[in-house]
């Protein structure tokens, strides 16, 4: 009876197994480790996209008015359909708690006891449920729309124009009332967040300090993140530690949003207040682009301080308050702009400096900072006075340099650690090396990317929705369990939702630790006298000093 009842409401078989499947897959291995209700809310949505897809080919099917299957011929494909669809869903809910454990074994976490199945089908059943509906009241409104139309159009038309005028609506409907309203108010709150004073970090008091009474940039303006960057720089004391020549505080120049209204007079603020308190007579000087919200990772930016015994000058500029990933949906041009603008206003002085009595010029970006710095670089227009190096750390997928070294790898190089060109100029390294083989000693420029084999950031794609993505090739990185498989679709699902929990484990995924920023700003910057002895040294006072969030 309820098999009649399936078959009468017109439900499809087809569609079923293609969303059990869906299901299923979405429940294998992936880059990063997820608790069960990020795995039900997956699987969910993966399953209702399956569905929608089926329902495409079966409508294609009737379009080109194949034969369905009727009568007997279609109660036993009923019945074969939901058998495979239970047999499927059974086995993936079996296997999830250790697909989960390939996932975490990769990463080396302990292994989890159940992966909870009889939960994930509960909570993404009612996920499906919900985004069935969903479809099933834009189909209604799009039917709505054809049967009014069919009044002064030809159908075909009238089909055509009413998914159009309904895909337009919801879309204007998320983006308009949804998506824009939750943007505005993330912006508030973050800006809120950004204004707020800690009581736990107080305002310099050196007037060689940014911030300071007599600095050019007003402490209250710069921000949550730059006061922090500014008031936790390794002291004196604290570099003696590791080093036992000459030690002097490091230079920190950082420019909040707040502090001037455009990107140009925020760059044009860093640099004179850089002049102000010396930073170009120092013997290095770092360009640093932070994440949206201005936050930079003390792990790449301390242990410089320490390699270089503060003898460094570092200068950045904030350009939003929103978390990288909002940033770039909502303003994906302020970063760039500001990037832009900091890099030509620094490098323009630089250049009108001589040429044997100024600092080493790099830059350095992580995450969004590195696409930014990237996108921003101008490599052609600068062979006249090139400045010394770059090291970006977890650039995105779409990043302007990385994207080039990636896709125009050597042949036989791994896209997850590619080789490019000699070596002389460019160089790929992970926790697990990267830095040494047989390349051609290093040139005047020298540019590093530090990136994890399992970061989603890095290895996203669009296209890993119709093909395999090359860094899943063999042989793989060493983070990327051997059991994780491609799936059209749901892996660039599972690669979308495991950038939202990148950082959930150190020294994986977009979690860049202390040790491997030392080994890339190593080799960018080679300091005087470093060798192995010195790496391990250093590395074992970052682990005392704990993670740098």
């Amino acid at each position: 009876m309820a098999l009649k009842q399936l078959v009468r409401n017109g439900m499809s078989a087809f569609s079923l197994v293609v969303a059990v499947s869906c299901f299923g897959a979405a429940l294998t291995p992936s880059l990063m480790p997820r608790d069960p209700n990020v795995q039900a809310a997956l699987a969910a949505v993966a399953a209702s996209l399956g569905y929608e897809a089926g329902l495409l080919v079966r409508s294609l099917w009737r379009y080109l008015e194949i034969p369905d299957f009727k009568g007997k011929v279609r109660r036993v494909w009923w019945v074969l359909s939901l058998a495979a669809s239970t047999g499927i869903l059974v086995y993936s809910l079996a296997k999830a708690a250790s697909w989960q454990n390939a996932t975490r074994a990769a990463v080396e976490l302990p292994p989890l006891d159940t992966a909870a199945p009889i939960y994930l089908f509960a909570v993404g059943g009612l996920i499906f449920l919900g985004l069935w509906f969903l479809f099933r009241i834009a189909g209604g409104l799009r039917r709505l729309v054809a049967w009014q139309l069919d009044r002064v159009l030809p159908r075909k038309v009238g089909v055509v124009l009413s998914v159009a005028l309904v895909g337009w609506f919801f879309w204007a409907l998320i983006d308009g009332a949804l998506v824009r309203s939750l943007f505005r108010a993330a912006d508030a709150s973050f800006e809120a967040a950004d204004i707020l004073i800690e009581p736990d970090i107080a305002q310099p008091r050196d007037p060689m300090k940014t911030g300071s009474a007599a600095s050019l940039v007003n402490w209250d303006e710069m921000g949550r993140w730059g006061r922090h960057f500014v008031a936790s720089a390794p002291t004196i004391k604290e570099i003696s530690e590791f080093q036992s020549g000459t030690v002097m505080e490091p230079v920190r120049v950082y420019v909040g949003r707040r502090s001037s209204e455009t990107a140009k007079e925020r760059a044009e603020l860093a640099l004179e207040e850089l002049i102000r308190v010396g930073g170009f007579e120092r013997s290095v000087l770092i360009v640093m682009v932070p994440v949206g919200t201005g936050w930079m990772d003390p792990g790449a930016h301390d242990t410089l301080d320490f390699m270089l015994a503060g003898d460094v000058a570092t200068v950045s500029v904030q350009y939003s308050y929103l978390t990288s990933v909002l940033s770039l949906l909502a303003h994906p041009d302020y970063g760039v702009a500001q990037s832009r603008e900091l890099f030509e206003t620094i490098y323009d002085h630089w250049t009108e400096l001589p040429k044997n009595n100024r600092p080493a010029f790099y830059v350095h970006g992580l995450s969004q900072g590195a696409f930014n710095s990237q996108a921003t670089l101008p490599l052609f227009d600068m062979l006249g006075d090139p400045i010394q190096g770059a090291m970006w750390a977890g650039s995105p997928f779409f990043s302007l340099y990385w994207s080039e070294v990636r896709d125009n790898r050597n042949a036989g190089s791994p896209a997850w650690r590619p080789t490019f060109g000699n070596g002389s100029l460019v160089r790929v390294m992970d926790q697990y090396g990267g830095l040494q083989g047989e390349f051609t000693p290093w040139g005047p420029l020298r540019a590093v990317f530090l990136n994890y084999g399992s970061d989603p950031v890095v290895n996203f794609t669009f296209d890993s929705s119709v093909r395999p993505p090359a860094w899943l090739n063999q042989p793989r990185a060493p983070d990327v369990s051997e059991e994780l498989s491609w799936f059209p679709v749901v892996t660039m699902l599972q690669l979308a939702l495991d950038s939202m929990f990148a950082l959930d484990v150190p020294r994986y995924g977009h979690y860049y630790v202390a040790p491997d920023y030392i080994d890339a700003w190593a080799a960018v910057v080679e300091p005087d006298g470093w060798s192995k002895g010195r790496a391990d040294q250093l590395k074992e006072i970052f682990s005392r000093r704990g993670p740098a969030f």
